[in-house]
């Protein structure tokens, strides 16, 4: 049902955004490629070039989805478009914004955000999905017949149906009706990226602004998607094709989405912390800890030393993805869960593949070497999931081999074909190919900007900034020279240069600024106190 002009305008009702203090756009100009560039981040990594001409590319393609809000749409900032089609998303913005945080406040990263919690309902319900031009939630996941939770496209997104019941458990079903269907519902890390911004910007006011919006979105999420048992309700969970779907139909609870929101109650106490609410973060972090406690108990497998989906009847579904490894980010595995999580990382023949990390394990039967979307391919998106939870257990080798090894991969990828892609194959260095022979999409700048920018940073130069403590650490693993100029954390812009000498390396900062620098070098650390100007020491 196509909606008409009067009908959009009415979606857009007082209703939504009362939980977002930002109500209007701001109209300026949007910031251009071949104006900015010269201000953007610059990388400085003799070792190997090709990495260099990836991540300008990559920034040159991000500049192309750049937009500003439509008129009468509704939304109240500039944003950054996930390049897939004529709507926003939100996981995809969310991850998007973790390889903005380099540019802030150069091009609009976080605040692409601000548009979903303009739109976000009166239950506190955000859609995941909303048309770039109108405004509006996307049609098939709106709750147009006000029933109890469903999902539109069922647990099969190729199944054309258009009503898939949710049962609930042991639990009453909650009232009033969603506005939104269960499709609509899915992967809410939302505060992850807010506190990932957080740490690269320091900005308390932000996080002030987007408070109220996220806790709001975190209480409708356990009015609406908890079952009975405790655990999450999720459908496909834009794992379109992804062959444990079919465990979740009816109301089965799935290990991604409950990580999720572990990973959401931590968030949110990190950001009251941040805030000086030590009341809100000792909740937070209880609820956090109650829901990884129910999660070891429920959805761990002790013989096959995973974790799995749940069925309706809390039947273990046996099908090991990519999904299991939320519970790294989230701080939900236990410290022996980990380290059964990182070798199954490390085992060629389930996820330690050519390109890591695929999204299907490679010996499930539906494992597709070529991608295969969801059945195999390497996405972006859940690779910085697993790189950032392997961190949150001290597996800083293996994050850093496996960004490193994706990052090449790309990087040739790049070099055959000159674009970025939409994800990749696991079993050769190509970008990625559809169960049905199509190519995936190419250009997807979009959530594939974070490995040859962020990560490239991060773990290639070996930048890591911790704004709220004014530090920034690096980590120099390159024996050629290496740094970044105008590199950006809590309005400082810094130039980094290392440089091999005889028996040392010598290290030249030139900030506008002053921080707390801890460099780490072969075994060598080092803590100095960077002052405005120009500073130089070896190590």
């Amino acid at each position: 049902m196509l909606l008409t002009a009067d009908q959009t305008i009415a979606q857009n009702d007082t209703e939504q955004g009362i939980f977002f203090t930002k109500k209007q756009y701001d109209s300026h100009p949007l910031p251009r490629y071949e104006e900015t560039k010269d201000l953007l981040p610059a990388p400085i990594y003799d070792e190997n070039p090709l990495w260099i001409e990836t991540y300008w590319k990559t920034w040159e393609l991000a500049f192309k989805n750049f937009h500003a809000p439509a008129e009468r749409s509704g939304f109240v900032s500039q944003f950054i478009d996930a390049a897939f089609n004529a709507n926003i998303f939100l996981w995809d913005t969310a991850f998007m914004t973790m390889f903005l945080n380099v540019a802030h406040p150069l091009v609009p990263g976080i605040s692409s955000l601000d548009n979903f919690y303009a739109k976000q309902h009166s239950t506190g319900e955000i859609c995941r999905e909303i048309n770039r031009t109108t405004g509006i939630d996307f049609e098939p996941w709106r709750n147009i017949e006000n029933l109890p939770l469903f999902s539109r496209w069922g647990f099969d997104e190729y199944s054309n149906q258009s009503h898939a019941e949710v049962v609930y458990k042991n639990r009453e079903v909650p009232t009033p009706n969603p506005k939104l269907t269960l499709d609509a519902l899915n992967h809410p890390i939302a505060a992850w990226a807010e506190m990932e911004s957080y740490h690269w910007t320091g900005d308390k006011k932000r996080l002030e602004m987007v408070r109220e919006a996220l806790i709001k979105y975190y209480e409708a999420l356990e009015k609406y998607l908890r079952q009975g048992n405790g655990l999450y309700i999720t459908d496909w969970a834009s794992m379109d094709n992804s062959p444990r779907t079919p465990c979740l139909e009816k109301g089965g609870t799935a290990i991604d989405i409950s990580s999720e929101m572990v990973l959401f109650a931590r968030n949110l106490a990190g950001l009251s912390t941040a805030l000086g609410d030590a009341e809100e973060a000792e909740h937070f972090t209880s609820e956090a800890d109650s829901l990884a406690a129910l999660i070891n108990q429920k959805m761990w497998d002790e013989e096959k030393k995973f974790y799995f989906d749940l069925t309706i009847d809390e039947e273990l579904c046996p099908i090991k993805t990519i999904a299991a490894f939320w519970t790294l980010i989230s701080r939900t595995a236990t410290a022996e869960r980990a380290q059964y999580l990182a070798e199954q990382l490390q085992n060629p023949n389930t996820f330690g593949r050519l390109h890591p990390v695929p999204s299907l394990s490679a010996d499930e039967d539906e494992y597709y070497p070529a991608g295969g979307y969801w059945s195999g391919a390497v996405w972006i998106a859940t690779n910085t999931m697993v790189i950032k939870g392997l961190e949150q257990y001290g597996y800083h080798t293996l994050a850093k081999e496996i960004a490193l090894k994706h990052l090449d991969a790309m990087s040739i990828v790049f070099q055959k074909t000159g674009s970025i892609w939409e994800n990749y194959a696991a079993d050769s260095i190509k970008e990625g190919v559809n169960t049905n022979g199509a190519v995936v999409v190419k250009d997807l700048v979009g959530f594939s900007g974070v490995t040859p920018i962020l990560l490239f940073l991060e773990y290639g130069i070996g930048l890591k900034p911790d704004a709220p403590k004014n530090e920034l650490i690096w980590e120099i693993s390159s024996d050629k020279r290496c740094g970044c100029e105008r590199f950006r954390f809590n309005g400082h812009v810094v130039d980094l240069l290392a440089e091999p000498k005889e028996n040392s390396t010598q290290m030249t900062v030139h900030s506008n600024g002053e921080f707390l620098l801890k460099v780490f070098h072969k075994g060598n650390t080092g803590s100095f106190s960077i002052v405005k100007g120009i500073n130089s020491f070896s190590l």
